[in-house]
This record gives structure tokens, sequence and C-alpha cells, in this order.
């Protein structure tokens, strides 16, 4: 165990983080087996977490997170998009376009943030927008940094509906595309959710959440002969996010006493 760690508490987090993985509920068994902690540890754990609202239990007998992380989840949405707007502003300002951030829930995508393109003629998604992750550039980003069962089991349950002509929807095509977006380091939409838009997106990088960076704009502007000279200003936004993420800037780690 970590230096000034505290063993009960890394206890509990191992139980939310295994419900969190089985999908918000499981059952005892399951989360004994998950964990590895002893049955009777797991039970007093998620008794004390269900009587402070985080942990509940279903008429099943399932063991569910409760409703008090919807509270928690929506100001960490607003401290993430707070963190990201300098990033997302200075990525705008390098390449005049779009800048969103995004983030992996289930099997949905959902803008966080954005920046503006200064153009007239510009993209835009409205924050908290949720949206397909096989067919736009940050759910291929965000898949891509899945083992290729976990991109197979998410596209299996939304579903793969062509939105263009250029909508990727078989996950034979899919895995394809995902082998790629590993070899090359960003991926890019080109016109498979919006005819005419294309985007260039990057996982970000960090130990905690999973968060995708992109840029976006008309075709016509963002063509395919300036995508090698746009992705590296993305992929370096993306480490400058995963340091801010992660706590590893300045003034972001936590400190001991």
């Amino acid at each position: 165990m970590a230096g000034g760690a505290v063993q009960s508490v890394q206890r509990a987090v191992a139980v939310v983080e295994a419900l969190t993985a089985a999908g918000g509920q499981a059952s005892l068994s399951e989360l004994v087996a998950e964990t590895g902690l002893p049955l009777t540890t797991v039970h007093r754990l998620l008794a004390t977490l269900g009587e402070h609202g985080l942990v509940r239990q279903t008429q099943n007998r399932l063991y569910a997170l409760g409703p008090r992380f919807l509270s928690y989840g929506e100001v960490v949405r607003q401290t993430l998009s707070t963190w990201a707007h300098p990033v997302l502003r200075a990525l705008t300002e390098q390449t005049s376009e779009t800048a969103n951030l995004a983030i992996l829930s289930n099997d949905r995508v959902i803008y966080l943030a954005q920046s503006p393109s200064p153009y007239t003629m510009r993209t835009f998604t409205e924050v908290g927008r949720q949206v397909d992750p096989h067919c736009t550039g940050v759910g291929k980003a965000l898949m891509s940094a899945l083992p290729d069962d976990e991109v197979r089991a998410i596209v299996e349950h939304a579903g793969m509906e062509p939105r263009t002509s250029q909508t990727i929807t078989t996950v034979a095509g899919l895995l394809e595309e995902m082998a790629a977006i590993r070899s090359r380091g960003y991926a890019i939409d080109d016109g498979e959710q919006e005819v005419g838009v294309r985007c260039i997106a990057v996982a970000v990088p960090t130990k905690s959440v999973r968060l995708a960076v992109s840029i976006s704009g008309p075709s016509a502007r963002v063509t395919t002969e300036r995508v090698p000279q746009l992705a590296p200003v993305v992929l370096d936004a993306a480490d400058r996010l995963a340091l801010i993420v992660d706590g590893r800037e300045a003034g972001g780690a936590v400190a001991a006493p």
C-alpha cells in the first residue's frame, strides 16, 4: 500500500470501481470476485456506502450505484470543463477551428466543453450533447484506447446507425479503423457524422477518466492536406490536458500534510 494511503478508503474505491465496471450494478458475489476482498468486508463497505446514498440495493437484490453520484458527476463535469477551457482556447487560437472536449460514458459520448472557431462558417456542438461513438472523431479516439473486445461490446449495445454515406457500419470495419488510429495516434471523422465536416481527435492519456480532445471544421478548410499539420497540435493539447486532469501540473497534485 502506498505511503499515506488509507486501506478502508482504497477498499471502498475498489467496490465503487467494480460497480462502475459492471455497468452500475452487480451482485455481492460478483463484487467479491472482482475486488478480491472477503465477503464480509465487501458487505460492510456496501452498507456504509448505502448509508451515504452512494450505493443502493435493487428489488432483485443487486447492488447499484446510488443517486448521490449524479450530483458528484455534474460537479466533476463542470470542473473538467473549467480546467480544459484554457487548453481548448489555445487549440482554437493555433488552428482557427472549433475545439471540443468529450467523455465516454458507457456507450455514449458526451461533449463537456467547447471553444468556438472565430470563423462565421464553423462547426458547433452543444455542450452536454450525447452522440454515437462509431461515427465521431472523439468517439473513435476514445474507443481506440480500449481493447477490441470492449470496442465490440460498446457498438453491439449502441448500434452502428449510418449517419452519412461515409459512416462505418460494420464491426470489422470499425476494428480496422481502430488499428489505424492506434498506429497514427489520432482519429479522423471524414464526414461520417455530418456531411462536409472533418474532425481530428485524440484520446487524452489520463489515468482516471476517458476523455478526448478534437478540432473540427468545414472539410473545405480542414482539408486532407492540412490534417498532418493539425494533428500534432491536437496531440500536444491532449498531453497538456492529461497533465492537468491527473494533477501532474504545478498545483494539481494532492500534497501530503
